[in-house]
């Protein structure tokens, strides 16, 4: 196993943690090809600025492991795109005219984010407008990826099925302190792939390690080719 390093070694290990939720010193060792006391360094350092968090977990017969994961400061590193600002107009606009009138607001605001998202989309087949809404995502600030579920896992053999991931949030403070955006967003990628059904499956809100969401092609989608 070598043991060279590179400056971006620890945002490595903090962009792995952000992905996958928690690991071990040995899981990140393997994953980055360097040896297991040069992770526990990066480790060490990364915890001290706060950036990471450790609990003691019993495996087997064996000797109690560590294992790591993002604290609060560390998803903090991730963009998060004028937050405060964000949610400072919410509350101003929610005290000049009401819950009820900022909720039609917001709402016209997804809608509009929709109309946009399916301009640039296209009308491909639904995988390479999942794919082009991942690459959208991306370049708003959110850790995207997705991924087709295999063919034994498609449900009766109608559609396809994918996966949409986002492992940060770019609007997480606007998220907590308004959770009903949450629901706007998944109203949008609804929107932009108006032939397929979209679930959430994991949320941030909920202390999961991401937003997840399942995307089924409708009969009226276009399939892969």
């Amino acid at each position: 196993m070598t043991t060279t390093q590179h400056p971006s070694t620890k945002q490595d290990i903090l962009q792995r943690l952000l992905k996958q939720d928690q690991a071990t010193a040995q899981e990140l060792a393997e994953a980055f090809e360097i040896s297991p006391q040069a992770i526990r360094r990066h480790l060490k350092d990364l915890e001290t600025e706060g950036l990471l968090e450790h609990q003691q977990v019993q495996v087997g017969m064996g000797r109690p492991q560590y294992v790591y994961r993002l604290s609060r400061k560390g998803r903090d590193r991730f963009p998060h795109r004028y937050e405060d600002f964000a949610v400072s107009l919410l509350d101003t606009l929610i005290e000049t005219v009401g819950h009820e009138q900022a909720s039609s607001i917001l709402r016209k605001q997804w809608q509009r984010k929709a109309l946009e998202y399916r301009d640039k989309v296209g009308t491909g087949s639904v995988q390479e407008r999942v794919a082009k809404l991942v690459e959208l995502r991306k370049g708003e600030g959110y850790m995207a990826e997705w991924y087709a579920l295999e063919p034994s896992n498609v449900e009766n053999g109608i559609g396809h099925q994918f996966i949409l991931a986002e492992h940060n949030c770019a609007i997480s403070n606007v998220a907590e302190s308004y959770p009903s955006v949450c629901g706007h967003e998944l109203e949008m990628f609804a929107a932009v792939l108006p032939d397929c059904s979209v679930e959430r499956t994991h949320w941030i809100n909920n202390g999961e390690h991401q937003c997840g969401y399942l995307i089924k092609a409708g009969s009226s989608c276009k399939e892969v080719v």
